[in-house]
């Protein structure tokens, strides 16, 4: 049978998380050794393999240049000798298939971002699909649960299975040592109030930019660096980690004089909402 190799690029939040590999992580290493571990990892590929690249808006063009013709035509160009002496040699590579996953998808260049045949966005989880996910890491685990507990964690969840398998993993072990290691509905909501977790899934930073962003700046708008030291957090953490589950949720706004809290944000935190002209 005839196999037919393309590319495929996968982007995603920030906070729902990138398909993990070993075969190529292209963050903070330098541009020489990248160019190098591409080399080798190229030349040895076998037919009809996947390489998969992580965190790919971060490539070197220098990289990437050698991506190229490895993905138009499976050939890979190399330098021979250093200096006036230096001269090209061009291998032939086996077909193979790239996989390249990414945040942060506009800050791939345009030449390597049209190579890629197929683009895949991922969503997060609906509660249904995270509570199976919680059932099927707590059989792993073994570890008992009902309905109702795995529904509680999966709810608090942000759609986001590495943050249901964090939470399993920490009401297992609140119910080990209150609940015989049996986890209900109950012990569930126990274990998630000692982790400050609430029914949103707000947790204690969570909350925290809600009340600053409320109380120290009358609701809003406040720019990112100026929330950044108040609540004394980095600003990227906040912008990448934080604002997009508070984005999505309603908490939050974005306006061009920066972030305001939302009618839902002040219902979150039993306070009356007063509308202002916040937005502009």
């Amino acid at each position: 049978a005839y196999l037919i190799n393309f590319s495929i690029v996968i982007t995603c939040s920030p906070s729902v998380g990138n398909p993990s590999s070993d075969s190529f992580i292209s963050d903070g290493l330098n541009p020489r050794f990248l160019n190098a571990c591409l080399a080798s990892i190229l030349t040895n590929i076998e037919s009809n393999n996947v390489l998969f690249i992580d965190e790919i808006h971060r490539l070197n063009r220098a990289v990437e240049e050698i991506l190229y013709p490895a993905l138009e035509e499976f050939k890979m160009d190399i330098m021979i000798g250093k200096g006036p002496g230096a001269r090209s040699l061009r291998l032939e590579l086996k077909p193979f298939t790239l996989a390249g996953a990414t945040t942060r998808a506009g800050l791939i260049s345009s030449p390597l971002r049209t190579r890629f045949g197929i683009t895949i966005r991922l969503d997060y989880y609906k509660v249904d699909e995270i509570e199976k996910i919680v059932r099927r890491s707590a059989k792993i685990l073994n570890v008992e649960i009902d309905e109702k507990g795995s529904l509680e964690i999966a709810k608090r969840a942000r759609g986001t299975p590495r943050v249901a398998n964090r939470l399993l993993k920490r009401v297992r072990d609140y119910a080990i040592v209150k609940a015989d290691g049996k986890i209900n509905g109950g012990v569930a909501l126990d274990g998630l109030e000692l982790l400050d977790v609430d029914e949103e899934g707000l947790d204690n930073l969570d909350i925290k930019i809600i009340k600053t962003i409320i109380y120290k700046f009358n609701g809003g708008p406040v720019g990112l660096s100026t929330l950044s030291s108040s609540v004394g957090e980095e600003s990227e953490t906040i912008q990448e980690v934080y604002e997009p589950y508070l984005l999505r949720q309603g908490f939050i706004q974005k306006t061009p004089r920066g972030r305001v809290a939302t009618k839902i944000a002040y219902e979150h935190l039993n306070e009356e909402y007063k509308k202002e002209d916040q937005l502009f």
